[in-house]
């Protein structure tokens, strides 16, 4: 039941007693809804159905596509498909939300669209430039974005233009916010640009100061955006911050993917330099650390944590790597091969066992048993609804209805909305609180050593320097009073000579003989 509570805040110290008895109704509330998700639990009776090896001599990497394909059932050896078309790669490759779709696109131009369950075409297209990257936005399959040679462009189901984004110039990567509704774009500028789909509207076009970013993946827990640059640098990024929310050093070259997991715990990146890093995003520690033959290319993580490798010619599938801290995983739990073709992208398929990879050869699928979600949740995404023409329409409307502002993109989102009723002393942590004890000695400092003629910035203290100095003979003080009495003395002398009287003269006692 302790993965159903939420936190709730502490009542003792709020003295407006309508508020405290609407904060205890609300935790009785939570408490209660609490338990009965945790006794829904005993409804939820499938599990991931895992390769398991009969004894220690056998490994499950070893397994080829060819024998699961002939030992599972008909439909789901229906799902392994692959396509030939090695005149229009390497492919880029995206699933829609519900899993029902797929988009694939061609580096040089080639735009395909379709249910690749049923096998029915939705729009093929040639656009005869560069397609750097593609995505599936909200409604399933009814819009997409493709990042093409200089622009972006969105396109309806039947492959006519919507829209061009001339805003989002030379972008090479795409992410799609569907709970926010927002397009985030980033490429060779070195922006990360925000597009509200829904309205229309530039929301937030923040320069990252680090160069190219070669890799963008979204944290699916809080929305924020994981770009890696071309220095080895990871920057997490919120569209309401001008500057990354926190930058970590991963590898020692360009990063080539980033993936995260569900919960969004752990991230997994890819360096230029064949390395692998596992990180824990609670702590910004590494967990562990792999090393490739090649680098890898792409990299994508599952429902059920599995972690999908793509580097060269081969696809390997590793298990529990994101859940052991201290203790390497000596061997994949699958692998796969495509001779004489480099892999491009990988994908997991919502709610399927079956991995996307997008190649230049074309595009294959491959059969993860244990890669999908057994027990979907049909009040987030419910791949049902999109059946029909009236489900997909009452779906956007509710989404619609339920679409998140932008500001409440943060690292912690268990925390909008709530009072932190400790003090600013409190809820300092410890380098903080030696960094204002530093700055407040360094304050004290100046005010003790301060020049009896500078003018401080602070009106006390220039009263306190005021009353300290006040018999204190300074030189630069006679001065000024000895000018201001020649100024007055040239004054009155003025006066007098208007009005016909004695001049007065004063000064040196050798002065009458100039």
């Amino acid at each position: 039941m302790e993965k159903y509570e939420r936190r709730t805040g502490k009542l003792g110290k709020t003295k407006d007693k309508k508020l405290r008895s609407f904060l205890k109704r609300g935790d009785l509330k939570s408490k209660d809804a609490a338990e009965k998700a945790a006794d829904a639990e005993i409804l939820l009776t499938e599990s991931n159905g895992y390769l398991e090896p009969e004894n220690e001599m056998e490994q499950t990497y070893k397994v080829k596509q060819e024998d699961i394909v002939a030992n599972v059932d008909l439909a789901t050896a229906n799902k392994k498909i692959s396509l030939d078309l090695p005149n229009f790669g390497p492919y880029s490759i995206d699933y829609s939300l519900t899993g029902n779709y797929l988009l694939l696109g061609g580096r040089k131009g080639h735009v395909s669209s379709f249910n690749w369950k049923l096998g029915e075409m939705g729009c093929e297209l040639q656009l005869q430039e560069t397609v750097h990257d593609v995505k599936y936005l909200q409604n399933d399959y009814e819009c997409f974005a493709v990042a093409q040679k200089k622009y972006v462009y969105l396109y309806d189901q039947f492959g006519a233009e919507i829209h061009q984004l001339k805003h989002h110039v030379g972008a090479t990567h795409l992410e799609y916010l569907p709970y926010h509704y927002l397009l985030a774009t980033a490429g060779t500028t070195g922006y990360i640009k925000y597009q509200d789909v829904s309205t229309g509207q530039l929301v937030a076009e923040l320069r990252t100061k680090l160069g190219n970013t070669t890799a963008l993946r979204q944290n699916p827990y809080n929305a924020v955006l994981n770009a890696g640059h071309s220095n080895g640098q990871v920057s997490l990024w919120a569209p309401n911050m001008s500057t990354p929310l926190v930058k970590l050093l991963s590898s020692r070259g360009p990063v080539r993917s980033i993936s995260v997991d569900r919960s969004g715990n752990y991230m997994a990146v890819a360096g230029q330099d064949k390395s692998l890093k596992i990180w824990d995003i609670r702590r910004f520690a590494v967990l562990e650390e792999y090393y490739s033959p090649k680098p890898a290319s792409s990299t994508s993580i599952s429902a059920s944590g599995l972690l999908s490798v793509g580097w060269g010619s081969h696809v390997q599938i590793w298990k529990d790597v994101l859940t052991r801290s201290g203790e390497k995983v000596s061997a994949p739990y699958m692998n796969h091969l495509l001779p004489g073709h480099q892999v491009e992208t990988v994908r997991f398929c919502p709610f399927e066992d079956i991995l996307g990879i997008g190649s230049t050869k074309g595009f294959d699928s491959m059969i993860v048993p244990g890669s999908g979600e057994a027990n979907v949740d049909a009040l987030e995404i419910n791949p049902y609804s999109y059946a029909t023409r009236t489900g997909r329409r009452e779906t956007q409307v509710k989404m619609l209805l339920e679409k998140l502002q932008p500001d409440t993109i943060t690292l912690n989102p268990n925390d909008i909305g709530k009072v932190d009723s400790r003090s600013h002393a409190e809820r300092l942590s410890a380098s903080q609180k030696q960094a204002e004890e530093e700055h407040q000695a360094l304050l004290d400092k100046q005010k003790l050593n301060a020049l009896p003629g500078t003018k401080p910035a602070n009106s006390r203290l220039r009263k306190m320097l005021r009353k300290k100095t006040k018999n204190v003979v300074d030189q630069r003080k006679m001065r000024i009073e000895h000018a201001w009495e020649r100024e007055k003395q040239a004054r009155e002398n003025i006066k007098r000579k208007a009005e016909g009287l004695e001049v007065k003269t004063t000064g040196a006692a050798m002065r009458r003989f100039m």
